[in-house]
């Protein structure tokens, strides 16, 4: 009598789990450089879509700011499923495969081409939502509470401290690669997109900062504040003027922004959870 063989449907453990990221990293690192770069401009294009509508469900919020905010991150979790199920390449989330250099199976040059092809491509996918967006007037919705929301939002981005900053930027990242790395103990789409749904969600809700986010977000605000009645409705929020000085794209958003916000993301990302599950589960311990 024969046996019919066993089918695994379980969740793969952590030490598969870890083996599957290493080899992921291997063929991230051997993609040419167009399909590379077109496909971060994808994820560019997800994630401020992505942010795009957790602004549209939230911007009429005036109590429960928190449930509004947990709603918002739900939204935006939209953003990592397209990018995980497409197979985009995210600036934030590629972070994850530092495990692989970890584990020499790349080189450091190979990580590098990697996350610098990504984030070019994620800014320019982001800068290009801004576009049409803008062109949409989408920002207009409900007499331009949507677009004041969007310039308030800059504008706390714009002038938050750098040790804030950067702080937010490891925590938010952290989240977006353990995201990434509960999706690969998935055998389907519908398990990755429970696993990408609260870490995802956290990190939105939480206010922590992630950089792609803030390459549509903060060009998008300083193009509104040009708008007399985007301010006038963001004033009415806000309940009083609104400093826009720092509302600039070098100083504001380069500097005191993107520049310390990276940093966080890549410290959250490589240190915290590649190097992290690398020395758990990859690490060749000296004989």
């Amino acid at each position: 009598m024969s046996i019919a063989p066993l089918i695994d449907i379980d969740a793969y453990a952590p030490v598969k789990m870890a083996n599957r990221v290493g080899q992921l990293g291997v063929a991230k690192a051997n993609l040419g450089f167009l399909t590379t770069f077109f496909l971060s401009v994808n994820a560019g294009v997800f994630i401020a879509l992505g942010i795009q509508l957790a602004m549209l469900v939230t911007h009429t919020a005036t109590s429960n700011l928190g449930l509004n905010a947990l709603v918002g991150g739900v939204a935006f979790t939209m953003a990592l499923v397209l990018i995980v199920i497409t197979g985009a390449e995210l600036f934030t989330g590629n972070c994850l495969i530092a495990m692989s250099f970890f584990a020499r199976k790349i080189t450091g040059k190979d990580l590098a081409r990697n996350l610098t092809i990504a984030f070019i491509g994620n800014f320019v996918g982001a800068l290009t939502v801004v576009f049409w967006i803008y062109i949409s007037a989408q920002w207009t919705t409900n007499n331009h509470l949507l677009g004041a929301k969007i310039v308030i939002a800059a504008i706390d981005k714009v002038n938050m401290p750098f040790s804030v900053a950067f702080v937010r930027g490891v925590l938010c990242n952290a989240l977006v690669c353990l995201g990434i790395w509960l999706c690969f103990s998935a055998r389907n789409n519908l398990d990755k997109i429970l696993s990408l749904l609260w870490p995802i969600a956290c990190l939105i809700a939480c206010g922590f900062e992630h950089c792609v986010v803030n390459m549509w977000l903060i060009p998008m605000g300083i193009i509104l504040k040009g708008n007399r009645f985007v301010i006038e409705a963001a004033e009415k929020v806000h309940g009083g003027n609104l400093d826009i000085a720092n509302l600039t794209f070098f100083k504001g958003f380069l500097i005191d922004n993107l520049f310390p916000v990276v940093l966080g993301n890549l410290f959250g990302g490589i240190v915290l959870v590649a190097g992290v599950y690398w020395f758990i589960f990859l690490r060749q311990p000296k004989k």
